[in-house]
């Protein structure tokens, strides 16, 4: 399966974390460490969650990066 994973920078550390596991996050002072204990992550919740007989869910998130003008929110605020 493939999760979608949201990083985020924070003022000293990234996070990470998968909106279709509520509860699985990591934390990290780096993208690359944050990166790795996620993925790390995923697998231990999915262990726990198959153990308590809880469903596996298929994920249904989707992530993608939107590109704007900035010239164009100026304009608009104007």
């Amino acid at each position: 399966m493939k999760y979608t994973v949201l990083v985020e920078k924070g003022p000293t550390n990234f996070g990470a974390y998968i909106p279709d596991l509520p509860g699985c996050v990591a934390v990290a002072d780096t993208k690359e460490e944050v990166i790795a204990l996620i993925q790390e992550g995923i697998v231990y919740h999915l262990e726990l969650m198959s153990e308590d007989g809880e469903s596996i869910a298929e994920p249904t998130t989707t992530a993608l990066a939107v590109e704007v003008e900035l010239s164009a929110v100026a304009s608009a605020s104007a």
